[in-house]
């Protein structure tokens, strides 16, 4: 299969770009430069915000293209009417945050969306931006030819959001550590690579129209995720299970503060909550918690530590101090 992978120097992307090379598929990697791309992927540069910047995709066909953009949804469109007459099949790796916050827990892929235009340039919501994005892609493939993949909560090697790093960081640094309850909390995200491989599969396959791509409920909890993190980074924190009450009453910003962690109720479930049925029906594997955890701390110790950060996304993480307060106020166990 020739692939042609929009961006796929980073995360999500890069995730995607060694999958198929691991396959035997021919990749191209159009990307602006900034990071070293995969090995044995044929490279194109060009920055698709500027004018002329598609040039280098004046040429060429492939059987699929995967774009991961998250910014405004003009990108989309003119990339996939660049390449529509060119390429067999466009997959968009879209959100769960097309569904709007008043969507049912449990929703499947007919929920009602969020509105999205396919020809706004300038800068939306990021729920808008993605929609805008799955509405591009139809609109220039046919809802036939366009793969809409609704990522939910991603984690995993090359992450440059810092969710999982920062847990293993804290982890790493030892002492006693906040850790957010209930212990049984379930969680739903999906490893990148476990996203990568369904996505090759899914293309493979000559599946269209939207898919929600995260782990079925129960796959993991807050406890089974912070205990594999302590327990990769050598067994030097320990973990204080703290009722959400606490945590709430000192300011600290679920999700924000304390990566992937949101307080029972209704939030929770519709973000931790998603029906992958249709997903799982199309051979959706999800691989165990401890193994992305410790394949991420692998990765992070590669690199020196300091994972990648996205510029366009804010800081991730609770400072000592606060963390300290909570922990202070906390009854006895």
């Amino acid at each position: 299969m020739r692939l042609l992978m929009l961006g796929g120097t980073e995360f999500v992307g890069r995730a995607v770009t060694e999958a198929a090379l691991a396959r035997g598929h021919e990749v191209t990697v159009f990307h602006r430069g900034r990071h070293e791309p995969s090995a044995g992927v044929a490279s194109l540069h060009g920055d698709r915000t500027s004018p002329e910047g598609l040039a280098a995709l004046a040429d060429g066909e492939w059987d699929v293209v995967v774009d991961t953009w998250s910014h405004a949804p003009a990108a989309v469109c003119d990339a996939a009417r660049l390449l529509a007459g060119r390429a067999g099949r466009y997959i968009y790796v879209s959100s769960r945050s097309v569904y709007p916050e008043t969507a049912p827990a449990g929703a499947g892929e007919d929920a009602p969306l969020v509105d999205g235009c396919a020809d706004e340039a300038g800068e939306v919501a990021y729920p808008q931006a993605k929609r805008g994005g799955e509405l591009a892609a139809i609109r220039e493939f046919g809802a036939d030819r366009a793969l809409l993949v609704r990522a939910g909560l991603i984690l995993g090697p090359w992450e440059n959001i810092g969710r999982l790093p920062w847990w293993l960081d804290r982890a790493a640094r030892g002492g006693d550590m906040l850790a957010p309850g209930p212990r049984d909390l379930g969680i739903q995200y999906i490893d990148c690579r476990d996203l990568a491989e369904w996505t090759l599969d899914a293309a493979e396959a000559g599946l269209s129209g939207p898919y929600n791509v995260v782990s079925p409920p129960g796959h993991a909890t807050m406890g089974t995720l912070l205990e594999a993190c302590v327990r990769v980074t050598g067994d030097r924190a320990v973990l204080r299970w703290t009722d959400p009450e606490p945590i709430l009453a000192a300011g600290i910003q679920p999700w924000q503060q304390l990566p992937v962690w949101l307080p029972p109720g209704e939030l929770h479930d519709k973000i931790h909550g998603t029906a992958v049925a249709k997903a799982v029906g199309a051979g959706l594997r999800c691989r165990p918690v401890e193994e992305t955890v410790a394949d991420t701390w692998a990765w992070l110790r590669s690199i020196g530590g300091t994972a990648p950060q996205r510029p366009d996304r804010p800081l991730v993480g609770l400072d000592p101090d606060t963390e300290a307060k909570v922990l202070a106020g906390r009854p006895s166990a």
